[in-house]
């Protein structure tokens, strides 16, 4: 009974993991590709912010958590073009850039919220995707394969992820822009279009992540992601800018939350001790981060404006 039990619980906590591993791995991979180009977004948080009150709002008045997962996609796209514009168009520094984007994205879907919806209704999320046969291999079925589409779309742009940024024309021109701008340019390369490019794609995915936490938990509240595209931005680091690096700090966090959060519910950790724990994933992340970002250097252009006239 006990080793039933002890099974059931790490069943249970390594399915929970994946998914609250999703938001970060969509929104850390989207930003990888960003900064493997030279740009820094660190606005990542307000632009989840956005994707989730698109989602949360768009499912609630259509009856559609699809239709929210759209809405989400497109409001990451717009918080794109703003952010390529600023920081692309106008050559805006990125850092304040990123903290302009994230304190937009805190207070518009505050006040969205507010005007639009007031009291928190709950929605109904994205139905369990069960993969035949696949789902039904004792414990290994229910970690990997009854989850939602947005898990298994997170997790199948991994690969996709590295292959366009590892084995394609497109993602050599990213890595040659993210490292030297000029001579990228003067081999006929547009920095400001592959920029722009890879700007669009770690918004959209942004917007992505956003509506798998809205859509995960069925509600909206101010302040929905508490940190978590800071934490994203901190796993491109962790991840030394690589898809399956990304990944393995995902699920590192994810697990590790989720572990916590099972030790809460059976009364493992109480009161004060409870409070201490929850820090355990931030802590984690980063004294990892501390050790692996010394082996690994960062691109050579990321933060730098490039400026063909200069």
């Amino acid at each position: 009974m006990s080793e039933f039990f002890t099974i059931s619980v790490l069943v249970t906590t390594l399915a929970s993991g994946i998914r609250l591993a999703t938001p970060f791995l969509l929104a850390s991979l989207g930003e990888s590709v960003g900064q493997r180009s030279g740009v820094l977004n660190l606005g990542v948080e307000g632009v989840m912010l956005i994707g989730a009150y698109a989602a949360y709002y768009t499912a609630l008045e259509t009856g559609s958590a699809l239709a929210g997962v759209g809405a989400a996609i497109v409001a990451g796209f717009l918080m794109g073009i703003v952010y390529a514009v600023m920081t692309v168009g106008m050559r805006a520094e990125q850092g304040i850039s990123g903290i302009g984007i994230f304190l937009f994205g805190l207070g518009l879907s505050d006040l969205l919220f507010q005007k639009q919806v007031g009291t928190p209704v709950s929605i109904k999320g994205l139905t369990d995707w069960d993969i035949p046969l696949l789902s039904e291999i004792p414990h290994l079925g229910e970690i990997l394969f009854q989850h939602n589409p947005l898990v298994y779309t997170a997790f199948l742009l991994v690969p996709v992820t590295w292959f366009m940024v590892q084995r394609t024309t497109f993602g050599l021109n990213i890595r040659a822009v993210g490292e030297t701008p000029e001579a990228a340019d003067t081999l006929g390369v547009s920095v400001s279009r592959v920029r722009t490019c890879t700007i669009l794609i770690g918004n959209t995915m942004a917007g992505l992540a956003g509506a798998a936490l809205a859509l995960e938990v069925g509600n909206f509240q101010q302040n929905l992601t508490s940190g978590r595209g800071f934490i994203a931005i901190a796993l491109v680091y962790f991840g030394a800018w690589r898809a399956f690096g990304v990944l393995a700090g995902s699920l590192l966090f994810g697990i590790v939350s989720a572990t916590v959060l099972q030790w809460k519910t059976l009364g493992i950790v109480e009161g004060g001790t409870a409070s201490l724990t929850s820090m355990a994933p931030a802590v984690l992340t980063i004294v990892v981060l501390v050790l692996v970002s010394r082996r690994f250097g960062q691109p050579a252009a990321l933060t730098k404006p490039f400026d063909r006239s200069a």
